[in-house]
């Protein structure tokens, strides 16, 4: 460079050269997205606010349902578009409109689809990432729905809908809610919490066929399965003489007694006989899903919600580490107090501690009204148990007789483990049928099982 170089002289050339270059350039178009969105409503998408609404995303295949049966009614219709470009799962509805003008960053694309369980071995197809051009009567929507993380960090379904007009967004969500309620395809299953994910599962949610367990197969102290029946399944046969007469629906009930003498199996028998409820089951330290388990169980009534060892998180808060060992207690507490007392739900809880439970759970009548022991069976039980389990077992009147009275103290699910272990040492064998001999020598090895278990440490 000279001295004599002029600097502004040379800005206002530069400036000249690339206006000139810029009429030479062919004028931009708007994207084949663009065009779509501004057809659909008659006027330039960009500023119109966006009202959005958040799922859970187990509730995918609901919200799918919902759009469908929305969309099914008579006088509406809608396109549906997928939307291609960098990172678009990144941007809110708003953001991707804008950028589908001078920039073109996102245009007419393929729409994503996602194959979701909503049942045992069933699956259903959803949009994953698609664009709804929504007409119903005057209303034009444009509605995205995604599946994804994008802002909270958590996997949700996401409906986001732009239009002119916010009370017509609004509208549209809450009547896609409330179907998403009425059309749900969780009504009448047996679902399960889950801390993680398994196979017929659907986020925390796990999918299981409804257990049938025969009234002959429980075995439980007399007048006991009587009063589960009346308390479990009878309030629902009954529910409107009941309401009628100004009584609640919503009930708890707590099996105790050690592990191993049938909680879990009366639990199934309890299931079986509610063919019409929706079942929620919670186990353990997977009561972090308590909300959501008396959430549904709310709104997809008849419903049957089982906390299993409740004793792991609602132990008594009279103990020292209490507030610290046990977070879920006080929303354990607040979620079945918030179930309304007209609402048809049962509660059925289990724990083999039932002194360590805390006593504002168990002893306050609308949270648990009915207490049932499951203890080790009697001699009666004992005999009932090695028929139930013992059934291709060839024994004498003696035999059993004399089983029984060699098992005193045994729980059920010993009986399972006898007759299953009697009933190999034959196999490998090579004998034809398990015998007396064959069941002492499984119940000595069970006896020496427990023997050596005792002398642990």
């Amino acid at each position: 460079m000279t001295d004599n170089f002029d600097v502004a002289d040379f800005a206002r050339q530069f400036r000249a050269f690339m206006t000139a270059v810029s009429r030479l350039a062919p004028p931009e178009k708007p994207s084949a997205l663009r065009r779509r969105l501004e057809s659909h409503l008659g006027r330039d998408p960009d500023g119109l606010p966006v009202v959005t609404d958040s799922f859970p995303a187990f509730e995918h295949p609901n919200i799918q349902v919902a759009l469908d049966a929305y969309l099914d009614e008579g006088g509406r219709r809608a396109d549906l578009l997928g939307i291609s470009g960098a990172n678009r799962e990144h941007h809110g509805l708003a953001d991707i409109v804008n950028a589908t003008g001078r920039h073109q960053q996102f245009d007419v694309g393929a729409v994503d689809y996602v194959s979701v369980p909503v049942g045992v071995e069933t699956d259903m197809t959803c949009i994953g990432f698609g664009l709804l051009l929504i007409v119903s009567s005057d209303d034009r929507l444009v509605v995205l729905l995604r599946v994804g993380a994008r802002r909270t960090g958590m996997p949700q379904v996401q409906l986001e809908v732009l239009t002119a007009d916010v009370t017509a967004a609004r509208r549209f969500l809450d009547t896609i809610r409330n179907l998403a309620v009425e059309r749900s395809i969780f009504r009448g299953q047996v679902l399960s919490f889950e801390s993680h994910e398994f196979s017929d599962g659907l986020g925390p949610l796990r999918f299981h066929h409804r257990p049938e367990v025969d009234q002959a197969d429980v075995i439980l102290p007399p007048g006991a399965l009587e009063a589960l029946h009346r308390n479990v399944v009878g309030t629902t046969e009954h529910r409107a003489r009941l309401q009628a007469a100004g009584h609640r629906l919503r009930r708890g009930v707590v099996l105790y007694g050690p592990p191993g003498t049938g909680k879990t199996h009366t639990l199934r028998h309890l299931i079986g006989r509610a063919p019409a409820a929706t079942v929620l089951i919670v186990t353990g330290f997977s009561a972090q899903f308590i909300r959501e388990a008396c959430t549904m169980a709310r709104t997809l009534a008849p419903a049957i919600v089982v906390l299993e060892d409740v004793d792991l998180v609602a132990q008594g808060r009279e103990r020292p580490s209490a507030a610290l060992t046990n977070p879920f207690l006080a929303e354990i507490l607040n979620m079945m107090d918030g179930v309304a007392e007209d609402a048809d739900v049962t509660f059925l809880l289990t724990t083999n501690r039932l002194e360590a439970v805390e006593e504002a759970l168990v002893q306050r009548p609308g949270r648990v009204d009915l207490v049932v022991e499951v203890p080790p069976p009697d001699e009666t039980g004992r005999s009932r148990l090695l028929t139930l389990y013992g059934r291709s077992l060839l024994l004498s009147d003696a035999d059993v007789s004399r089983i029984v009275e060699s098992t005193a103290g045994v729980t059920a699910s010993f009986f399972a483990e006898l007759g299953r272990r009697a009933e190999l040492l034959a196999a490998t064998s090579g004998d034809a049928r398990a015998d007396a001999g064959h069941v002492m020598r499984a119940l000595d090895e069970l006896n020496g099982s427990r023997a050596a278990f005792g002398r642990r440490g």
